[in-house]
């Protein structure tokens, strides 16, 4: 059974959603389909790369993720489908895919633009290509359609302007890249760094890095490499982005 998961920033209020899961049922009735989120910040492109980096490595090979965060649909912006290590990608060409798809990918990384109008709901409308495109194509790509028939090869795809850390004379300096629901700030600094023991903020504010939440008292800061193999800001049963004012760009330094 095919299995398609769906990132978007369309929230679930209205009937977007719904509507493209019922494009694929008519197409693919057989394919389980996965929300990974829809609340992604509308048109946050940075956020929606984060999020499909942090999920998308833990399912099976041979699953189609469809990601539609698309603050330029209906102009010339392109789409794209990725094939990486065995996954799937079906996504605008606005920077979505710049963490799930290396740069020096090789031989693992297949990437075809997406122009083969054969797999899409016609009339395409100007303001709805994740019902009117991506959602058909993921289907189509779910019923064994080849990469090649969707559309011409082409050689990388359009990166998002990612934060890297960078070291300074106080350590090494990120930034907030994403805040999740429980207001935990998660930074550009990678578990690769699990050295540091404190982290710093704009304010003066040193913070110790701890194993878990609970390793600081209730209602305290802690710092900690999270599930997304980040660092994070976080408050042992509070939130980190309110309390502490963090929200994405915010500075941070590990040392």
């Amino acid at each position: 059974m095919a299995l398609i998961t769906l990132t978007t920033d369309f929230g679930l209020e209205d009937w977007f959603v719904g509507t493209m899961k019922g494009v694929i049922a008519s197409i693919a009735p057989d394919a389980q389909v996965v929300d990974i989120t829809h609340g992604i910040e509308p048109g946050d492109i940075m956020g929606g790369a984060f999020v499909l980096g942090a999920s998308t490595r833990f399912f099976p090979e041979g699953t189609i993720h469809m990601a539609v965060v698309d603050p330029g649909v209906g102009s010339a912006r392109g789409a794209v489908v990725a094939r990486v290590r065995g996954h799937t990608f079906v996504a605008p060409d606005n920077g979505l895919l710049s963490l799930v798809v290396p740069e020096d990918g090789g031989a693992e990384v297949r990437i075809h633009r997406v122009q083969n109008d054969q797999f899409f709901l016609h009339p395409v409308s100007r303001t709805f290509h994740g019902r009117d495109v991506f959602a058909p194509v993921a289907a189509h790509l779910s019923c064994g359609v080849a990469l090649g028939e969707v559309g011409p090869p082409v050689d990388a795809i359009v990166r998002y302007p990612l934060p890297c850390p960078r070291e300074t004379e106080a350590g090494l300096e990120g930034e907030v890249v994403y805040v999740d629901r429980f207001g935990n700030a998660i930074t550009s600094i990678a578990e690769s760094r699990r050295s540091c023991t404190q982290v710093m903020l704009d304010n003066g504010a040193t913070i110790a890095v701890a194993a878990c939440y609970a390793d600081a008292g209730l209602g305290r800061p802690v710092a900690v490499f999270g599930s997304s193999g980040f660092l994070e800001i976080a408050i042992n049963g509070g939130n980190a982005a309110r309390v502490l004012d963090l929200h994405r760009g915010v500075r941070v330094v590990a040392r």
